[in-house]
């Protein structure tokens, strides 16, 4: 369980210096989310430039993420998700994170702030939890994970990082399993093949139920990821992309 805190009087301002050869604003990343072989549902992560400020006046990205249920689906069960977060340019950690849950009526508000130079999360609700300098959000940690250095890992090797997420901190792992080529539209291309290290018996059977697969380039973008559920099997596709750091080249 977390440690709630009602002040905290530390101070912080060595922040982590991380170098971003992945993304940039502009980037739109564009994925279908398919029920065996129906898709059921969009998923939108873009990249926005933004006014907005972290501390000591540190100049953020503004990267937004909305997933929404297509066609038929929204007639017996509506989603409509928003994510939020204010990203630090030179750490790629988030400042401000924003959640607005909409599924099937099921609704979830939050709203963090980041206080970095104190190592400190503010729930809005008053409270504040104690963190590592430099945890992610569940945005920023889709941004972060791209910047990290995969290229000396061997097939088995796990990089970790930790979120904040619904008031907790999660150690999110991934285990490296190879190289694979996968299919998109317009052609294929080379990509690194990873699987989280996830806590079985509660979502999924086995660590096996969970693959993603990431561009062995420069973008290192996410372009599948595929989930075996108890009531079949969920995958998520890059349909389209634009903006990027470095071109897609697909074979």
């Amino acid at each position: 369980m977390p440690l709630c805190l009602m002040s905290f009087t530390g101070t912080e301002t060595n922040y982590p210096k991380i170098e971003n050869k992945a993304f940039k604003k502009g980037e739109k990343l564009t994925y279908r989310v398919s029920y065996g072989a129906i898709d059921a549902g969009e998923v939108v992560l873009e990249v926005k430039e933004t006014k907005k400020k972290g501390n000591d006046n540190r100049e953020l990205l503004h990267a937004v993420g909305i997933g929404r249920t297509l066609g038929a689906f929204n007639a017996f069960y509506r989603v409509y998700d928003v994510y939020e977060t204010y990203i630090d340019k030179e750490s790629i950690m988030p400042w401000y994170f924003k959640r607005r849950v909409d599924e099937g009526g099921y609704k979830i508000n939050q709203d963090y702030e980041f206080l970095h130079h104190r190592k400190l999360v503010d729930n809005g609700n008053g409270k504040k939890y104690i963190v590592p300098m430099g945890i992610q959000d569940m945005v920023s940690s889709f941004y972060y994970a791209r910047t990290l250095e995969f290229s000396s890992m061997k097939v088995g090797d796990v990089s970790e990082f930790k979120c904040f997420m619904d008031e907790e901190i999660f150690p999110l792992k991934i285990r490296y399993v190879g190289k694979e080529t996968v299919k998109l539209r317009g052609g294929k291309i080379e990509c690194l093949k990873f699987q989280p290290v996830v806590q079985t018996g509660r979502y999924f059977k086995s660590e096996e139920d969970v693959t993603f697969w990431i561009t062995n380039d420069k973008n290192r973008i996410p372009v599948m990821v595929k989930a075996k559920i108890p009531v079949g099997s969920v995958r998520m596709h890059l349909v389209e992309w634009d903006g990027l750091q470095q071109e897609l080249v697909l074979n």
